[in-house]
């Protein structure tokens, strides 16, 4: 059981059958709001509209991130029709393929062992599965990031012959325009910086004339300019917005209300590494460790890609949990070239911390409640929720015991295997069991009622919110009625496409039906009791916990 990464038959099975769970629960969930539901209308929108410059979202100008996402989703949806695998189908697909490329990666660079390992950690770590299973812009990222460290890798390590450098250097360039086009200059300014750092430490300055530059700099201008152009030439607004506002202020500034400690990603780590986390001190400790008969020092690269990501993120003002993703492939590998060599001690302090995750987990099952909403449909969906949870705590135990017992046992790949079957399977049962709550968040059953109440040409208000998911699931944009938010900068430039205003919009509905036209409109519960003192003529064609939709027919 010490030679499993070396059994082709071992390898191709786990592949296949993680390959297959991995996409088949693509499916499975409603797209939660906000994130999944925004990049699945935009997406929508594209391919109904057949405009892949201009990205929109509900029908005004959004220019927040580059379009990779939104051009992929919308082929997605040319090629499959619409639904929530195909709005998801690339974000999985980029965090499989970032598993895959990161064992291919440290097998050509530290060995197969350490590859095997590698593929197995980072698709176990609690984090990267989460997010591979979300539509949102942070795994698409991350999943181009990963092309560019590992081909970087590959590249410049010691052996490799002129062609290998180059073609490899040329696939490097290539992810990091890639990583442009999916969510801005952090794709190139983030590996830059790190080989910047990376060359002083280790005193390789020569890398930079292994870098085919010249040959680089114009494929990744080829790929990651065009776009810019374009849209700049159709919306002229959109430079100073895109690289200003997005990039400058988001960065230096708290104008995004989404500010942290200093220590917020470290705190994200703790579980997000999981199960892996006993191990990842020695881990990062072992990369620093510099290998005197080489020139290029892989792990060096890899602790300071870590490092000055952590740090990068940290010191901005904006801070939300998918920016740190991009450091997981990077410590996957660490850990993996760590696991080849690590002591049993350590393999069973991993286990060992699995198995308390998971003890933990049973214990604050029962205070799950007392956190929940205090409507009682909401506490009444939690509460369906728990037996997923628990079953997930009861799953990380047994396989942290398990995993424990083959330690002690010495048998070292299948220790690391069970570690990993047990995390990836608890996290795929806490995903699975959210989407009784997912689907009230997302609004999915309230949209499939209202869509019998829809005509082609009837009108459709938000008041004082935007659905993001509801949209998508309703097929058609919304009109916003006194709501800006996300929305500031397209409205700016196309103020008619909403209603600023609670009283315009009185006087639009009273205007359709006075002229016998349907309308329909979409509003919270307290906004309800609002508008219910105004005479409206108003009828509740569906509701829940946290909205009503209302006709004036």
């Amino acid at each position: 059981m010490n030679d499993l990464y070396n059994s082709k038959k071992v390898a191709w099975t786990l592949v296949a059958v993680f390959a297959l769970v991995w996409l088949y629960v693509l499916g499975i969930r409603s797209l939660v709001p906000p994130d999944e539901g925004r990049y699945a209308e935009m997406a929508r929108e594209m391919w109904a509209s057949g405009d892949w410059i201009t990205t929109r979202l509900n029908g005004i100008k959004y220019f927040e991130k580059p379009p990779l996402q939104t051009w992929m989703n919308a082929l997605t949806f040319t090629a499959f029709g619409l639904g929530e695998w195909q709005a998801r189908l690339w974000t999985g697909l980029c965090g499989l393929g970032g598993v895959l490329f990161t064992g291919y990666a440290a097998k050509r660079v530290f060995g197969p062992r350490a590859g095997f390992y590698a593929a197995v950690v980072l698709g176990s770590s609690v984090f990267w599965v989460a997010c591979g299973q979300f539509n949102s812009l942070d795994m698409g990222l991350s999943g181009m990031m990963t092309i560019t460290l590992g081909a970087m890798l590959i590249a410049q390590r010691d052996g490799a012959t002129p062609s290998e450098q180059r073609n490899w250097m040329l696939l490097c360039w290539a992810g990091m325009a890639l990583a442009v086009l999916a969510k801005g200059l952090i794709g190139v300014v983030l590996p830059g910086a790190v080989l910047v750092i990376y060359s002083l430490l280790s005193r390789d300055l020569a890398i930079w004339k292994r870098l085919h530059l010249g040959k680089g700099l114009l494929l990744f201008f080829a790929i990651a300019a065009p776009w810019f152009v374009l849209v700049a030439l159709k919306n002229p607004e959109q430079p100073h917005f895109f690289f200003i506002h997005e990039h400058w202020e988001r960065f230096f500034l708290k104008t995004h209300h989404r500010e942290g400690a200093w220590y917020y990603f470290l705190l994200l780590l703790i579980p997000g590494v999981m199960p892996w986390l006993g191990l990842l001190p020695q881990a990062l400790l072992n990369g620093a460790r510099r290998d005197a008969q080489a020139t290029f020092q892989p792990r060096l690269l890899l602790l300071v890609w870590v490092v000055f990501i952590t740090f990068f993120f940290s010191y901005s003002s904006s801070k939300l949990p998918g920016y740190i993703l991009p450091v997981y492939p990077a410590l996957a590998l660490l850990l993996g070239v760590y696991l080849e060599g690590a002591p049993r001690l350590s393999r069973m302090l991993a286990a060992g911390l699995l198995v308390l995750a998971g003890v933990v987990g049973i214990a604050m099952i029962p205070h799950m409640i007392q956190a929940a909403s205090r409507h009682p449909d909401e506490r009444a969906l939690l509460e369906t929720y728990q037996p997923w949870v628990l079953a997930a705590a009861m799953v990380a135990a047994a396989g942290g015991a398990l995993a424990l017992l083959h330690a002690r046992q010495l048998r070292r790949d299948l220790t690391v295997l069970t570690l990993a079957i047990a995390s990836f399977a608890s996290v795929q049962l806490l995903l699975a069991g959210f989407e009784t709550y997912g689907q009230l968040r997302s609004g999915k059953a309230l949209a499939q009622k209202v869509r019998s109440e829809l005509l082609p040409d009837t009108p459709v208000y938000t008041v004082f919110v935007y659905e993001q998911s509801m949209t998508f699931y309703l097929g058609r944009p919304v009109t916003l009625v006194a709501y800006w938010d996300e929305f500031t900068f397209g409205l700016r430039q196309q103020p008619e496409l909403s209603i600023p205003t609670l009283d315009g919009f009185y006087q639009r509905w009273r205007a359709h039906t006075a002229r016998n036209e349907k309308a329909l409109a979409i509003v919270g519960i307290e906004t309800l009791g609002v508008m219910q003192g105004h005479g409206l003529h108003m009828r509740i064609v569906a509701r829940d916990s946290r909205r009503v939709v209302l006709t004036n027919m």
